[in-house]
């Protein structure tokens, strides 16, 4: 039997392993550590819990051993998708570096900026980052990869899944080409195979067993519901609980929302749960999660952010709230039990909207669950439909009410058998501009355009009083605009040039002001050169008072 002593490890790194208990590697740390000490490029292809964490993490630390950081530039980098598994790849370096003089940080989301900038600044030999805030750290400039010798990523197709091969895409351009790359994944999609041709220089590639295959001391079963009512699942959910001996168990949902209210639901129902999310405090999902590797937690409701690379080796159960979107999921989720040689149990609720994602996992899998019958009356459960034709005190259902379906809603329309009409929009009013008139001609004209208030045929009914029409501003007449003194200068080119008063001195001007200017119609004095048919009395428009002498 091949044991750590046979890999090509220091003494220094088995004194660290025999006093964490582990003595046989797993087959892909057997295949991967002897490459890896060598240099090259690995690309490794193991389904979760089969120890990927120690078979990057055993080699880095014999190559790092040898030199010393700089700051703000570490030697080496490691790459993950979430907060928990980039703080367990932190533990895995803190036990098995002991004894060595190597220093790490760990730079993820939800923890304070400067405590990660002041190791930085210290020089770090390993560093430990999701994708996320590790460019937030380079983009502020308190960050350089040049010096990066050994670059990991670890769950690569889980970093497909998050949207982050666009940022890998980028920390990988930012890196030297000279750098030795670990690739890790459970599977390998199109994506994450173009990924490795274009940034991996010819690896060797460890496949220590088939994508997406579920391990054999895992025990699945599956319970199927009449509905997909939430109320009925957590019913079912309840029943799987109460009926397996759980002694810790995970609850996986596809959604964020699903998992506080299950959580609560569970904790209302007097079995102790708690809820971890991304959209949780990172502070409590840290605090959620020790509390479950210690016992002092029962249950544990999860999002798939929960479902890669977390190490908790004696969870005895798993729950499947949802079938998973992705039929991979299925496999990470139940790899949650039955680890390390240990025997565990995975149930999973399916309804009759579950048909296609179920047929999904049976395709990958290639293993079809048992089926349990859970002792639920389920006709006695109230569901959301039962409970939107509960008839009031009125005799009326709630539907008919208003607060059922659209088509009841619709149903009361039609019943009604006259509807007002709502009322047209007014058209707003055409303010008239004072018009000078040029001859007495136009008078008659002018006389033929009334304002559009007396045309009743534009009236529109409106709920507001109707306005009576502004008073008329009385406008100077023309002929009252007195003549300014001028005089009379010669410019160079002989041409005679009028300089008469100033605008502001003229007595329109000074009655009304010079925001009426342009718009009074009056007409600035010529002088002794005014023509005589501007002194002649000129008609005014409708609606306007005629100046007179004692203006």
């Amino acid at each position: 039997m091949t044991d750590f002593s046979t890999l090509g490890l220091s003494a220094e790194t088995l004194k660290s392993i025999a006093a964490t208990g582990y003595t046989t590697p797993t087959p892909i740390q057997e295949q991967a550590i002897p490459v890896a000490l060598a240099g090259r490029d690995v690309l490794g292809i193991a389904q979760t819990g089969t120890g990927k964490t120690a078979a990057f993490t055993l080699p880095m630390i014999e190559r790092l051993a040898a030199g010393r950081s700089r700051a703000r530039m570490p030697r080496s980098l490691v790459l993950a998708p979430t907060r928990e598994l980039a703080d367990q790849v932190a533990a895995a370096f803190d036990k098995y570096a002991t004894g060595q003089k190597l220093t790490w940080a760990l730079l993820i989301g939800g923890v304070s900026f400067e405590d990660q900038v002041k190791k930085l600044d210290r020089g770090v030999d390993v560093l430990i980052a999701t994708p996320g805030r590790l460019l937030d750290h380079f983009e502020r400039g308190k960050l350089l990869l040049t010096g990066v010798q050994i670059m990991v990523v670890d769950e690569a197709d889980r970093m497909l899944d998050m949207g982050f091969i666009p940022d890998i895409e980028r920390i990988f351009k930012l890196t030297p080409p000279s750098r030795q790359t670990l690739f890790f994944s459970a599977t390998m999609p199109p994506e994450i195979t173009r990924l490795t041709t274009q940034f991996l220089k010819d690896p060797t590639r460890i496949e220590a067993t088939r994508p997406a295959q579920t391990a054999d001391t895992i025990s699945q079963f599956i319970a199927n519901t009449p509905s997909s009512d939430p109320k009925v699942k957590r019913t079912a959910l309840r029943a799987m609980i109460t009926k397996s001996e759980v002694q810790n168990g995970i609850v996986f949902c596809n959604r964020k929302t699903d998992v506080d209210i299950v959580a609560k639901s569970l904790a209302r129902h007097g079995i102790d749960a708690a809820p971890i999310h991304g959209d949780l405090e990172q502070s409590m999902r840290m605090r959620t999660l020790e509390n479950f590797r210690k016992g002092a937690l029962r249950i544990l409701v999860a999002s798939d952010v929960a479902a890669r690379g977390l190490d908790i080796p004696a969870v005895s159960h798993v729950f499947n709230y949802d079938v998973p979107f992705h039929a991979d999921d299925y496999v990470h989720r139940i790899g949650r039990t039955g680890r390390a040689g240990r025997t565990g149990e995975a149930f999973m609720i399916v309804t009759p909207d579950d048909a296609r994602n179920y047929d999904k996992v049976l395709k990958l899998t290639k293993k079809e669950p048992e089926t349990v019958i859970l002792d639920v009356d389920w006709s006695a459960i109230e569901t959301g439909a039962d409970r939107g034709r509960r008839p009031s005190r009125d005799g009326r259902s709630d539907r008919s009410r208003g607060r059922g379906p659209r088509e009841a809603v619709d149903r009361d329309l039609d019943a009604t058998t006259e509807v007002e009409p709502s009322p047209q929009r007014r058209l707003p009013r055409r303010r008239e501009q004072p018009t000078a008139l040029a001859a007495p001609e136009m008078a008659d004209r002018v006389d033929e355009q009334p304002y559009i208030d007396d045309v009743e045929d534009l009236a529109v009914p409106s709920r507001r009083p109707r306005r009576e029409p502004r008073a008329p501003r009385r406008i100077p007449h023309i002929a009252q605009v007195e003549a300014s003194p001028t005089e009379t200068a010669r410019r160079d080119d002989g041409r005679e040039v009028r300089r008469g008063a100033s605008r502001r001195d003229e007595p329109g001007r000074r009655e009304y002001g010079a925001q009426d200017s342009g718009r009074d119609g009056s007409v600035v004095g010529f002088g002794a050169d005014t023509p005589a048919f501007l002194l002649r009395a000129a008609p005014i428009a409708p609606l306007r008072k005629t100046a007179t002498s004692e203006d």
